[in-house]
């Protein structure tokens, strides 16, 4: 079997690992990949929206299964796109539809959607530019902090919570006024709901599903969850909070109305569901959708699955995932990001990457901002590498991570050295 991977990052690397431990895999292509990726099977420079050439390249290298690792193709309709044209139809393409990505790519529509299918969510309102002085008096009814979220796609940064109306509106107003594009031409209003936040995975061929390992990122810079959000400056995999009960309730009421509420209304899907959620006093609620894995969530919850996934796509592709079981690790796995400094700020990139031959057995790597530059791994991005461990705690996963995210050098490396810190007293 011959697969293109789709993506560039730490998701991308962690699912090329764990796609190569099928034995029928001849050959891998990741477009674009990265240094990490390399290793793993054959880099194709294509870029992610490029359909047409993704195509083609799938067509001349006799590919079976294509798997979509980010979000953007997905919304912008990669998957239709291979299933209209007849020489591509007959690839197997792990991600949903257009219609189904709009779960991410569309705020309103994920609010609506839970709406109707009774999903326990944040109260909201959704308006346009030409409604901000509605948007205003909205917020006003709403206690403090105040939630904004541009509509569309903001590469994770559409999100305001402030805590004052005079900020509120200024946020309002910027974001009408194109500070996120076309994605904040809408603008959906949502109360504030307090807890702890977890990720919540299933992988669903629109009838039946499995749920995947869940996790915990951080998406803070500083430590304590302080200063600006990031793509994620780590994970851990368990959540000590989420227990059985809990759990039960998750699938009960968020997964399975989910996943009914899609085939209800007619929209194809075949991939993955990623459920943010948060517990509210034991209670979960959806705080957005995502309609690929999370990153860096991915690089804690692969290690910790024991089953094949490619033949677990094979069940989604035919339909079949209901006749498969997943089996999960008991271990701890953790991720460290290892970020260019400036992040999430303006930051340089091509700073040559050392000690990478000598981080230890324990600990697996995945890159996810890296290229390779006079064969030497420098910089690529403000995420740099996953730094990765699973052992029987969770303090000594993090201890083996730390210890090798030492070990890993680069000019104005950062990582957080608190991951999991709100999670200790659950243990």
């Amino acid at each position: 079997m011959n697969i293109l991977l789709i993506g560039g990052g730490g998701r991308e690397h962690a699912l090329a690992w764990k796609i190569l431990q099928n034995k029928t895999v001849r050959q891998l292509y990741i477009a674009p990949g990265n240094a990490g990726t390399a290793q793993a099977g054959v880099n194709v420079d294509i870029g992610i929206g490029d359909f047409e050439a993704l195509g083609k390249f799938a067509v001349e290298n006799a590919v079976d299964m294509m798997v979509v690792g980010p979000e953007e193709p997905l919304v912008k309709g990669i998957v239709d796109y291979f299933n209209e044209h007849p020489a591509l139809r007959h690839i197997s393409v792990i991600g949903p539809s257009k219609a189904g990505a709009q779960l991410e790519g569309s705020k309103d529509f994920a609010k609506k959607f839970m709406e109707r299918h009774r999903i326990p969510t944040a109260a909201y309102r959704t308006f346009r530019a030409e409604e901000e002085t509605d948007a205003q008096n909205f917020i006003r009814s709403l206690p403090s902090p105040y939630v904004l979220k541009a509509d569309g796609l903001a590469a994770g940064k559409g999100v305001a919570i402030v805590s004052s109306l005079e900020d509120a509106f200024r946020e309002l107003h910027e974001m009408f006024s194109g500070k996120f594009g076309a994605a904040s031409s809408r603008v959906v209003i949502e109360e504030f709901l307090s807890g702890v936040e977890l990720s919540v995975f299933a992988l669903t061929d629109g009838k039946d599903y499995l749920m995947l390992p869940e996790a915990k990122d951080y998406k803070r810079i500083g430590e304590g969850d302080t200063g600006l959000n990031t793509g994620g400056m780590g994970a851990v995999s368990p959540v000590p909070f989420a227990d059985k009960t809990f759990m039960e309730k998750v699938e009960s009421r968020i997964v399975r109305p989910t996943v009914e509420g899609l085939r209800k209304d007619g929209i194809p899907y075949r991939g993955f569901i990623f459920f943010g959620l948060i517990n509210v006093g034991g209670e979960p609620m959806v705080i957005e959708y995502n309609v690929r894995l999370g990153d860096p969530e991915t690089e804690a919850v692969l290690p910790r699955i024991r089953t094949d996934i490619v033949e677990l796509f094979q069940a989604v592709a035919t339909g079949k995932i209901g006749d498969k079981s997943i089996r999960i690790r008991p271990q701890t796995a953790t991720t460290v990001m290892l970020v260019s400094g400036g992040y999430p700020g303006a930051y340089e990139k091509e700073k040559v990457i050392t000690g990478l031959d000598k981080v230890d057995g324990d600990c697996m790597i995945f890159h996810a901002g890296t290229a390779l530059k006079d064969n030497r791994t420098v910089t690529a991005g403000g995420r740099v590498i996953a730094v990765n461990a699973l052992a029987e705690s969770m303090e000594a996963a993090l201890t083996v991570s730390k210890r090798n995210a030492d070990i890993i050098c680069f000019e104005g490396k950062y990582y957080r050295r608190d991951i999991g810190f709100d999670l200790k007293t659950e243990i």
